[in-house]
């Protein structure tokens, strides 16, 4: 495993991550959390990503369980706030963010997180408030660094104008073959500001495991089938999508890989990022995932993979589909 500095902290984060989004906040049983867990620590993995929205708290829960069984140097832990908890619990107001750390830390049992992350931008408070509760939670020793999810460029450099380029360490954007727009505007921006990119979905909700094949039913037992993926459903399964998904199959294969770790070598392929989160159900998917890390493609794969996605993938500065757009609410 290869470990890269985060943004302008001293952390050391692993090139592959594991996240909690959709497995441990309730998809699986217990136990197989415990086992993808500690499969990631065998693979080298020293950073997982959660939030408080996932499972409402059910994710940070489990994880609490089961890191506070090893060393709390051995691993460096990032959650989110803003998701809706309850009917009058969501948003970035400065009560929430204080309320809401102190809950994770309880879920998390741990004192502090390394990193904090604002899980969207909200558009109904200040970002001045949302700011100086941040610093709050810095100055209490709550929370290491700070960081940020899915905002646009204009809404960084907002931030970065009130606070400087110092406060955060981190952006956590959308970014895969299939979904290019963060390129455009939000790496250059960071790394210009010394903010890494954290990011998620880098095999597009599995889409880039080759699973789902054009023309065919979607398998009962993928992500795909619940109901709540209605909207990612008809960005990522067209047809056209998976056509050029299946022309990717053989370009790893000659290039000695599977897809899955060819499509995480490509996104590890720019320098503006720390690491790539994946998910697992398994211990034997933690430790395939890992294996992308140190694996390099060549100019002449790089070329054959944009010859073969063509038009499909979203390069522009658009907004992931679940991104907060809005204008800036400044005091």
């Amino acid at each position: 495993m290869r470990y890269r500095k985060l943004g302008s902290s001293d952390l050391e984060v692993s090139e592959i991550s594991l996240g909690s989004w959709l497995t441990y906040s309730g998809g699986i049983e217990e136990e197989q959390t415990r086992a993808c867990t500690e499969a990631a620590f065998d693979a080298g993995i020293n950073f997982f990503d959660t939030a408080n929205v996932y499972g409402r708290g059910a994710s940070e829960t489990a994880w609490g369980e089961i890191l506070s069984k090893h060393p709390r140097d051995s691993y460096i832990l990032a959650t989110k706030v803003m998701g809706r908890m309850s009917d009058t619990d969501a948003g970035l107001a400065p009560e929430q963010i204080a309320k809401q750390i102190d809950a994770s830390l309880s879920r998390l049992q741990t004192d502090y997180v390394d990193l904090y992350q604002a899980h969207r931008f909200d558009t109904s408070v200040p970002i001045e408030d949302t700011i100086e509760a941040f610093q709050k939670v810095l100055e209490q020793g709550k929370a290491r660094y700070l960081g940020f999810s899915e905002w646009t460029p204009e809404q960084i450099q907002a931030a970065i104008d009130i606070a400087g380029p110092d406060l955060f360490v981190s952006s956590q954007p959308q970014y895969s073959m299939l979904w290019q727009a963060p390129e455009a505007e939000v790496f250059g921006l960071c790394a210009a500001n010394g903010i890494s990119q954290i990011v998620w979905s880098p095999l597009a909700q599995g889409v880039l495991t080759g699973k789902y094949k054009p023309g065919q039913d979607i398998p009962a037992d993928s992500r795909f089938a619940n109901d709540s993926m209605n909207m990612a459903k008809d960005l990522v399964l067209s047809d056209p999508v998976l056509e050029a998904v299946q022309r990717l199959v053989p370009i790893a294969e000659g290039a000695g890989l599977d897809l899955p770790t060819m499509a995480l070598a490509w996104v590890l392929r720019r320098s503006e990022l720390a690491s790539a989160i994946t998910g697992a159900s398994r211990p034997e998917q933690v430790h395939a995932n890992a294996a992308a890390s140190g694996v390099e493609l060549s100019p002449d794969v790089l070329s054959a993979i944009d010859e073969a996605l063509g038009d499909v993938p979203i390069r522009g500065p658009r907004l992931a589909p679940n991104a907060q757009e809005g204008v800036l609410h400044r005091a």
